[in-house]
């Protein structure tokens, strides 16, 4: 008798996908090619007479000339801030500067898809994420904020709340309008005015809120934008007529800010670096968690300061938890980050990836193996692909040190108290991630772990009623939500 034919289909995995390009249009943003500083609610030439060029990480083409601040543009900016605290702001009824938050809110919405294109350009994130993210996230900011300007009384009950007087604010180039939104909004509806520094690397969304701000009619000088590297920021943090310093950097940089306020009689702001756990155990929903441990640490190329860059996975789950993260690490695409499909843009410039490059090197010194996806990668610009690291020691470099980059480290835990010793193990406190089905446990870790925000069956979850914020290295203060107002009062 004849050998029936099987019939069964063999199929083979393949996670290559080639999609069709999928660009959005540069023409979307009207970028200049010169930018000055935004003083007093107008565009003036720096007295510095100097320019900086900003480019595009993706394609190391030039953008635009940005103005370099100096020491005296610094004093303009605060005395522009200070006369407009004095004469204008700070005398304004709370419902009459929510209606200027609230104008610039719908303005942002207006013109989100220039924003979008022009974030994407000028610091590298894949324009879904600035798209669906940063830009909405910004609006949200202004909107949440814009409803307490007139409600101060009930935020603060029998407190008498009092405007700080002039904020001096940094901002990283990680998330350029986001990290403005979450600053400026909170310093206006409370009544105080603004000088904001944004990074020198992404200067350019900040410039184009500028444009918004002169088309609501905000009065001159109630936020004045000025660009610049390091130095302007240390004439910020130095000058004198200033009350208040909010920033947003590395905990190298908040170190020294805190060291130069220090019997200054200003108020500070602080959030640093990270090194976030991200925990799985053994009863969570694993496909659920693997995914989620993918936003935490390549969302916006890892260059966020609460990144799941450490991962912990108990023992009897390990080896399925690192195999679906493998595969997971396949179907991502690397390129250009205008394009639709894209899951992971450039680095935000070639000091950063020089940075990131490093610390892959430590890793595989330290005995640590290193897996990469097999992602083609574009000849120019600045790109590194999706990375994790397993075989790692909790005391390895990579474990302890801020990479900020699409780097992952891998350890295993078999208990409660085992994982929480690991998590908490680091000089940083911002954030960390729990992933169980066991509602327990989640509240266990949650007292238990040092950290500012604990998320748990999700990760990088954001909201502008919601504080943010971290402890130990990780800076003081909370930005959002009710305690967000805090930072910008006196009683």
């Amino acid at each position: 008798m004849a050998k029936a034919k099987s019939n069964t289909l063999k199929l083979k995995f393949d996670s290559a996908r080639n999609y069709a390009p999928a660009p959005e249009s540069k023409s979307a943003a009207k970028i200049n090619a010169r930018y000055d500083l935004f003083i007093n609610g107008k565009f003036e030439k720096p007295a510095s007479k100097k320019y900086f060029a900003t480019i595009n990480p993706a394609t190391e083409e030039k953008l635009s000339e940005v103005a370099d601040a100096n020491a005296a543009d610094v004093d303009k900016a605060v005395k522009a801030a200070r006369n407009a605290y004095g004469k204008t702001w700070k005398k304004m009824p709370g419902k009459e500067r929510a209606k200027y938050i609230y104008r610039i809110a719908r303005m942002i919405q207006e013109r989100a898809r220039e924003f979008s294109v022009i974030e994407t350009l000028d610091g590298g994130k894949p324009i879904r994420e600035s798209r669906d993210f940063d830009v909405p996230t910004a609006a949200n900011h202004f909107f949440y904020y814009a409803g307490w300007a007139d409600k101060l009384e009930y935020a603060f009950p029998n407190r008498n709340a009092q405007p700080l007087g002039v904020a001096g604010q940094i901002i990283p180039w990680n998330f350029p309008l986001l990290m403005a939104a979450w600053k400026i909004a909170p310093a206006l509806a409370t009544g105080n005015t603004v000088v904001l520094k944004p990074a020198e690397n992404t200067p350019l969304t900040a410039l184009k809120l500028a444009d918004i701000f002169q088309e609501a009619e905000l009065p001159p000088g109630v936020v004045n934008i000025i660009t610049g590297a390091g130095a302007t920021g240390a004439a910020i943090v130095n000058h004198a007529g200033v009350d208040k310093i909010a920033f947003t950097g590395s905990t190298d940089v908040g170190k020294i800010i805190q060291k130069a306020i220090a019997g200054t009689g200003k108020k500070a702001t602080l959030e640093l670096g990270g090194k976030a756990a991200n925990i799985i155990f053994e009863d969570a929903a694993i496909d659920q968690a693997v995914e989620g441990v993918v936003n935490g640490i390549f969302f916006n190329q890892g260059h966020v300061c609460c990144a799941g860059s450490r991962l912990y996975v108990q023992e009897s789950v390990y080896k399925e938890v690192v195999r679906k993260l493998k595969d997971r690490l396949e179907t991502m695409i690397v390129g250009d980050p205008l394009d639709k499909n894209t899951d992971i843009g450039a680095i935000n410039s070639k000091e950063q990836l020089a940075i990131i490059n490093k610390y892959l090197k430590i890793g595989q010194a330290e005995g640590a193996e290193m897996y990469q996806s097999s992602a083609a990668i574009p000849s120019k610009g600045f790109f590194c692909r999706p990375t994790i690291f397993t075989n790692v020691a909790q005391s390895n470099r990579i474990a302890q040190e801020e990479i900020f980059g699409p780097v992952l480290t891998i350890q295993s835990f078999r208990t409660d108290d085992e994982v929480i010793e690991k998590a908490n193990n680091t000089p940083y406190g911002l954030s960390a991630g729990v992933w169980t089905d066991k509602g327990s446990k989640i509240f266990n870790l949650t007292t238990k772990l040092r950290a500012g925000v604990v998320w748990a069956n999700t990760f990088n979850q954001f909201d502008p009623t919601s504080p943010f914020g971290g402890y130990k290295e990780s800076g003081y203060g909370r930005e959002g939500g009710l305690h967000g107002l805090y930072g910008y009062v006196r009683f």
